[in-house]
């Protein structure tokens, strides 16, 4: 049916940050040379639009999936940690306001995002990729973003309802989700879901 659309959900390359499991929303940090070697590897499917977070690491992982101009976008930045930004578990196991999070993760971080916040902000820029789906007739579009974003928009969208935390997003890798426009600029879930990319390139 012509109402019928697919969203790509792709998380950006592997960073130093991620090999030193350090909390890194907002940090512009760049993809590393192991994580770009990876994207080469991989397979991806074309679409007609590319939206990705306007953080670096993103704006380069699309750069290498596809070679079309890209629209970033603020809203599709990963969860701020505020005074939490480039520390690691470690670093802040001895902190009250840590501990309490870990409890309950609707607690805003200091100087930072409550999940709240987070879920409004990704919310809205989802929608607004519809919006302009629905404007400009575009059927396959591609967004490039972080993987709380990506668990997020599943735990909203993806067909099966599972929670943010059932949810897994490795780096260079992302979902597919197809259904029709209109209901799911509505709020409902999509219609199927797969993994992309399904296989990597035998060579380069």
């Amino acid at each position: 049916m012509d109402d019928c659309v697919a969203v790509g959900l792709f998380r950006h390359g592997l960073t130093d940050a991620n090999k030193n499991r350090q909390f890194c929303g907002w940090t512009d940090v760049p993809v590393n040379e192991e994580g770009i070697a990876a994207l080469k590897r991989l397979s991806i499917p074309n679409y007609d639009w590319i939206v990705t977070s306007d953080l670096a690491r993103c704006i380069q992982t699309a750069a290498v999936f596809w070679p079309q101009t890209l629209t970033t976008s603020k809203k599709f930045r990963e969860f701020y940690f505020g005074e939490w930004e480039k520390k690691t578990h470690g670093e802040l196991e001895h902190v009250p306001e840590y501990g309490a999070w870990l409890e309950d993760y609707s607690l805003q971080v200091p100087g930072g995002d409550s999940y709240a916040s987070f879920a409004k902000r990704i919310e809205e820029g989802f929608q607004d990729v519809l919006k302009t789906m629905a404007d400009q007739n575009i059927c396959r579009t591609a967004i490039v973003t972080h993987g709380g974003v990506i668990r997020h928009l599943l735990s909203v969208w993806a067909p099966d309802a599972k929670t943010f935390g059932e949810w897994s997003s490795e780096n260079g890798h992302g979902y597919e989700l197809s259904g029709s426009l209109s209901a799911m600029r509505r709020g409902n879930r999509c219609t199927s879901l797969q993994a992309v990319p399904l296989t990597a390139k035998r060579n380069g």
